[in-house]
């Protein structure tokens, strides 16, 4: 029953890779499922073993790095209320610190100046530049470098 054993490995991984989440264990743990289908076969220990060792190196050596790289990247596009920043807006009623309004998108949001001593006038052209909360914070557009 080396079969039996495989799974329990497997099994014992599998539970490593959920507390670390290093996509080391759980590599090791498919290929001890890979092992534990060749001895369900019959294979013998050597068989076994080189099973075991191929699908562990095809496993940390392609599929690892391409999960890696595929975790690390951003999304390419932002949703909610962050698809907002960076986008050009209208004040319709004036910004200051602590108020205003802006048209952004269709919409319109409350606002405030990204630099406190700023007033920005009705009409005039301004970026989100973040969001917080229900509030956009603004800066004037031809302030920009």
């Amino acid at each position: 029953m080396p079969w039996f054993v495989w799974l329990l490995s497997a099994a014992a991984l599998g539970v490593a890779e959920f507390f670390t989440l290093s996509l080391v264990f759980g590599l090791l743990a498919g290929a001890a499922l890979v092992a534990a289908v060749v001895a369900g076969v019959g294979v013998g220990l050597l068989g076994q073993l080189v099973a075991l060792g191929v699908a562990a190196a095809a496993g940390l050596l392609i599929v690892r790095p391409v999960a890696l790289r595929h975790m690390a990247q951003t999304p390419l596009a932002r949703e909610g209320s962050d698809a907002l920043i960076g986008k050009r807006a209208e004040v319709m009623r004036e910004v200051t610190a602590t108020h205003g309004l802006i048209k952004v998108s269709g919409e319109e949001w409350s606002a405030r100046a990204l630099d406190e001593t700023q007033v920005i006038p009705v009409g005039a052209l301004v970026d989100v530049m973040e969001i917080e909360g229900v509030t956009a914070v603004v800066y004037p557009r031809e302030l920009l470098p």
